[in-house]
């Protein structure tokens, strides 16, 4: 996407303030390993290490548009529970606007992951067991009245734990057309109609092909699914449908219309629709067109799958991989490499570190860096700064420069991030990080590590190997080549 067009919605998105409406809800995740088999049963014994709690549902809307920039709102309802005060927490944490409804009687929805060594093993849902009183009703609509005054734009989210009623859902079209306000809604479960007055509505492919019984494999029959469901609804302008790597679809009066998606190396799609409809809302209410916030929303989602979890991106990863090109160099400073890190590691991923100038790129770097992966589940690669390069190779390099560099690298599997440093030496990026590996060429002996880097290794138990390099493959020797021939 044009990083121009980029940066001016996310610094429009500032002064943006956004509702939601719809079901939060709590995100627990256990993470642990699995060593045994319980005596009890044939199941696996998960030994927790760690519990993270983070909204969910529609607060995993909230976190996003509050990681893009804008300010933003929820009304929902939770219980009177420890767990609606969970909810309540994270909400003042995330520093969104709470208008939360407390309803005595009902269960704070929670999904509960247990994970081991990165693989989710089992996921539990707890659901509200009634539906909502009218007494409840009544309370979420006089909030929404509230905080529409001051809205500027509106996503419905629904996750189908009984908040988004066709009472509320219709209520809230009512509302937001009388103010001249637009409704966004993420819809769940069958019969659109439901949205009617809705300036826009987000299903996903399942949700198109269950609404409509056409699979949308291609353009084809995405269009025939659109218009086959565009024609049952009322009062509705956009029924646009994600289709992950294929991008987005777009059906309104003026017809159809595709945004395709740049390839990603996907690690966990998770909260990508949420990502999506907040990217979505906040170009649409900073004054982007249609084709302009959906090339956003495409890129702020097709982003966020290549972090682990339900994550969120920032403005500064936008534009970063806006202005690389690519995903993996999105991080333009260290503490956001190692917040990177601590996910990674909090999921039971091993973490390799290497680095180099990989001035030009060969066979010889990609068998390296190849088999460097191979020896742990994320590979960073720490890239010698231009400055750094000339003081180490001497005039003449490199030959790219690190911009060029990382962009290739970029394009390499085996390589999951990128961070550009300027010292000569990797001791910095080894000391915060904290690599579970780290890796270099056998060209160095063990020994001859320890004074870069390596002791810090040793010092925290991390590992330190060695990979076996291709004979006759250098930049070095490339350049000669090159220099022979001119000559």
């Amino acid at each position: 996407m044009d990083i121009t067009t980029l940066s001016g919605i996310l610094e429009q998105a500032k002064g943006l303030h956004i509702l939601c409406v719809g079901d939060v809800v709590l995100d627990r995740f256990v993470y642990g390993s699995t060593h045994r088999v319980s005596r009890e049963a044939p199941v696996p014994v998960l030994e927790e290490n760690a519990v993270e709690l983070m909204l969910g549902g529609a607060g995993n809307v909230i976190r996003n548009l509050r990681a893009l920039g804008a300010e933003a709102t929820l009304v929902s309802v939770v219980g009177d529970d420890a767990e609606g005060q969970d909810t309540a927490d994270r909400l003042h944490t995330e520093g969104a606007v709470n208008a939360l409804v407390v309803d005595t009687g009902r269960q704070t929805p929670v999904k509960t992951r247990f994970v081991s060594n990165g693989h989710q093993m089992l996921c539990v849902d707890r659901n509200p067991k009634s539906g909502l009183s009218d007494k409840t009703v009544s309370a979420v609509l006089e909030k929404i009245r509230q905080e529409l005054v001051s809205a500027d734009i509106i996503i419905l989210s629904d996750y189908g734990r009984g908040v988004v009623t066709p009472a509320i859902s219709n209520a809230l079209m009512e509302l937001a057309r009388k103010a001249g306000k637009r409704v966004c809604v993420d819809p769940r479960g069958r019969d659109f109609s439901r949205y009617n007055g809705a300036f826009l509505i987000k299903p996903n492919a399942l949700e198109l092909l269950e609404e409509c019984g056409i699979d949308p494999v291609d353009d084809d029959t995405t269009a025939s699914g659109l218009e086959a469901v565009f024609g049952c609804l009322d009062d509705v302008d956009h029924l646009l449908v994600t289709r992950g790597s294929k991008g987005m679809s777009l059906y309104g009066e003026a017809g159809v219309m595709h945004v395709r998606a740049q390839p990603r190396q996907v690690y966990d799609v998770s909260g990508a629709g949420d990502t999506a409809i907040s990217m979505l809302a906040i170009a649409l209410a900073a004054g982007a067109d249609m084709r302009t916030s959906m090339e956003a929303a495409v890129h702020a989602s097709g982003e966020v799958v290549t972090k682990v979890g339900t994550a969120t991106v920032s403005p500064d990863d936008l534009l970063m991989v806006a202005s690389a090109g690519r995903h993996k160099t999105g991080h333009d400073s260290l503490p956001q490499l190692v917040e990177t890190v601590a996910r990674w590691r909090a999921h039971g991923l091993k973490v390799g570190l290497t680095n180099g100038c990989f001035d030009i790129l060969h066979a010889g770097h990609v068998s390296y860096l190849e088999k460097a992966r191979a020896h742990c589940d994320r590979l960073i690669v720490g890239l010698n700064s231009d400055a750094s390069v000339l003081r180490l190779k001497g005039e003449g390099r490199p030959v790219n420069d690190s911009e060029s560099r990382a962009s290739v690298l970029s394009a390499l599997a085996a390589v999951d991030q990128i961070i550009v440093f300027d010292e000569d030496t990797p001791s910095g990026l080894i000391d915060a990080l904290r690599p579970d590996v780290y890796l270099k060429g056998a060209d160095y002996s063990v020994e001859d590590l320890l004074p870069l880097g390596g002791k810090i290794v040793k010092s925290y138990g991390g590992e330190i190997l060695l990979i076996p390099l291709v004979e006759g493959k250098s930049t070095t020797g490339i350049l000669h080549k090159m220099a022979d021939k001119k000559d």
